[in-house]
């Protein structure tokens, strides 16, 4: 936990674009890391200090979220499902907080919305990492996958974004690791907004398939 502590402090303290791009391209993958710790930091001192573009951070934001995507994406292409569950159900999977639950919650997910799920899953807590693996199972066409993924991280990056902007803007917060506490309180909530919206998206669109087929 230590170490943790310590690779936290020094992503927070030596924050630019490389550094952007590489832990949100872990953040992506099957390794935890809180994008929190990345984006809204970033934006802030994009804002304090122009060490950075805050348009830039979002684009190699979602440049690394897509490379931790393929990097989950083809581990699960190439090893299959009964690898993939393997590896859920280690201890190595259990550290990386990945269990067969949250598999299996994350491909009945892709299984029900199809590939669209890709870019609504990218918006949704606890999906948002996993999304990739299904439709690595699923063999999704690479193109798509692409596409849905950086629309869902594009969009995700820019609201940690926009939040940096405002506790730059309407806070008096003096470093980044402050800026990471309070993003991290604040994304919790956003997480459930953006829950609730991808759920009447979902729902719209699944009532107007039902009443095109009625037709």
């Amino acid at each position: 936990m230590e170490s943790v502590a310590e690779l936290l402090k020094w992503v927070l303290e030596n924050l630019n674009y490389w550094v952007v791009t590489i832990f949100m391209a872990i953040e992506s993958s099957f390794i935890p890391f809180p994008s929190e710790a990345v984006v809204p930091p970033a934006a802030w001192k994009a804002m304090a200090d122009d060490s950075m573009n805050i348009f830039l951070v979002i684009v190699f934001a979602t440049v690394g979220a897509d490379i931790g995507a393929l990097v989950n994406y083809y581990l699960a292409h190439w090893l299959g499902r009964p690898i993939v569950y393997k590896f859920a159900n280690s201890r190595l999977g259990h550290m990386c907080f990945i269990d067969e639950e949250k598999v299996h919650h994350a491909e009945e997910y892709f299984r029900k919305h199809g590939a669209a799920s890709t870019f609504f899953g990218r918006l949704i807590p606890a999906v948002r990492q996993l999304i990739s693996i299904p439709a690595g199972l699923a063999g999704m066409k690479l193109g798509p996958f692409l596409l849905y993924t950086t629309l869902g991280a594009g969009i995700w990056n820019t609201v940690l974004a926009v939040l940096g902007y405002l506790i730059y803007r309407f806070t008096d917060l003096k470093t980044t690791n402050d800026v990471y506490v309070m993003a991290t309180k604040y994304s919790h909530e956003i997480g459930y907004v953006i829950i609730a919206v991808v759920i009447l998206v979902v729902g719209f669109i699944a009532y107007k398939g039902l009443k095109k087929k009625k037709k």
